[in-house]
Parts: structure tokens; C-alpha cells; sequence
């Protein structure tokens, strides 16, 4: 197994930033199972794993890796205590909305979703219920950024991803047939319960503190709530991801 060369290592510091992520069309995954079930579900392309000396791996990881010194993981981790390897994957495309438009199913919208830890549960969530894509509005973060892969617990690359103006883009999948629930707990919101999803349903969860934008919320578009239970009035709301969670079983 050879050492890890210096342009490695300074793609390895540069991907701690959006913008090296974007220009290089990378990112990286970090930890032993996490790796395993990247290389498992062969939805994204691993390109180089990296392994502190000593440490015993499998024999599938073994032809891919190369050495990398403690200090270095220590370096350019995400985590506080690095379990001694993590891998460089490309990122894969965007798909257009014309692309998304043509197939029928549910799809996630995150509208300013800006913990990691939300955003990778979600896209694990829409992956486990069958979504066909999920479209991080602006303001959203990263999907790729190391925590928010790390919170996916190995199912990035599993639904297709574009980011955009949510507006825009909405606009478009309406013109083919598309229905936009967003998710809100206001006076104008009908409840879950009552909906009857389209073969073609768009769902949008809004910022953790502000909820849905006001631009998308005056759009017209219906808006669908999560009941509490009868006489609940302790808890004002329901975290971000748990929400799309509910919502996607309640559509099924």
C-alpha cells in the first residue's frame, strides 16, 4: 500500500469547503462503516480511500487505499476522534427538472434546511420511502457537506439531487402535472390525514426556526399539517426531519 502524495492530501483540506466540493465535483466520507456501505451500495464512484497506518481493513478496501499519517486524518476529519479512514467520492450529477419532471412519485423539497444532521436524515428518510429525488432549495446546506453524509449512514447517492430556486423549479414540474404540499402548522393548512397524494407529488419542508418562506407559502399551494395529539399544547412544533418522516408515511 503506497503513501498518500501531496496533491492528495491538499484535495483531502480543500474539500472541508463548499467551494472546493463544487470546483473538484467531490467529497469525502468519513468513517469505517459509513466507507463499507458507500463501497456496498455502488451508488456513488469511490475514488481513493485513505487509512492511518496500522489500521486493520478489509481486503476489498486494501486494493483501493493508500497510507495516510495520524496527524493528517487528525487534520482534515470532521469528526473530533477520526476512526482512521474515510474515502474521496465523485460527486454525481445534478438531474435537471426536466428529467425529474417525467417520472411520476413523491419528491423532497427542503426550503432553507440548514443542519447537516436534518438534511441527512431526511435524504435517508425520502430514500427509505421510495422518493424519486429531493431538491435542496436555496439556503439549504450542502448534501455533501461531512456531516450531513455522515447523518445519511451510508445512503448518499441513493435518490437523484438537484439544488435551485424552489419557486422556479416549481413552477416547471407544475406545468407537468406536478402538486406542491407544503408542509405547515398555520390556520390555512388542512391536515395530512385528509390528503389524497397525486401520482405526482412535490413535498416541502421549510427552515428549521422560520418554516416555509413566505413566497413559496403565498404561492397558493396547498398546505398540509401534521395533527398533535387532542389537547397537546406543551411542544409548539415538530423538528424538521421528524416532520418529512410523518409526512412521507402518511402519503404512502
Amino acid at each position: 500500500m503506497r503513501n498518500a502524495s501531496n496533491n492528495e492530501i491538499k484535495l483531502l483540506r480543500k474539500l472541508a469547503r463548499k467551494k472546493y466540493r463544487e470546483k473538484e465535483r467531490r467529497f469525502v466520507v468519513e468513517g469505517e462503516r459509513a466507507v463499507e456501505q458507500v463501497l456496498e451500495n455502488g451508488l456513488v464512484e469511490v475514488e481513493t480511500v485513505f487509512v492511518v497506518e496500522g489500521k486493520a481493513i478489509s481486503n476489498q478496501l486494501t486494493a483501493i487505499s493508500v497510507l495516510i499519517e495520524e496527524d493528517v486524518m487528525v487534520e482534515v476529519a470532521d469528526t473530533e476522534n477520526p476512526q482512521g479512514i474515510l474515502a474521496v467520492c465523485k460527486t454525481p450529477a445534478e438531474i435537471e427538472a426536466e428529467e425529474l419532471a417525467k417520472h411520476p412519485g413523491i419528491i423532497v423539497a427542503t426550503d432553507a434546511i440548514q443542519d447537516p444532521g436534518n438534511m441527512g436524515t431526511i435524504l435517508r428518510t425520502a430514500a427509505w420511502f421510495g422518493a424519486k429525488a429531493l431538491i435542496a432549495g436555496k439556503g439549504s446546506v450542502d448534501v455533501y457537506h461531512p456531516k450531513v453524509v455522515r447523518s445519511t449512514a451510508g445512503a448518499t447517492g441513493s435518490i437523484p439531487v438537484m439544488s435551485g430556486n424552489l419557486g422556479e423549479v416549481f413552477e416547471e414540474l407544475e406545468k407537468s402535472g406536478w402538486e406542491i404540499l407544503m408542509l405547515d402548522g398555520g390556520a390555512e393548512s388542512v391536515s395530512l390525514r385528509t390528503v389524497q397524494p397525486k401520482e405526482k407529488t412535490v413535498l416541502v419542508v421549510g427552515n428549521e426556526g422560520n418554516g416555509i418562506s413566505e413566497s413559496l407559502l403565498a404561492s397558493g399551494r396547498k398546505k398540509v399539517r401534521i395533527e398533535s395529539a387532542h389537547g397537546q399544547d406543551k411542544v409548539e412544533s415538530l423538528n424538521a426531519a421528524i416532520a418529512v418522516s410523518i409526512a412521507l408515511w402518511g402519503l404512502q
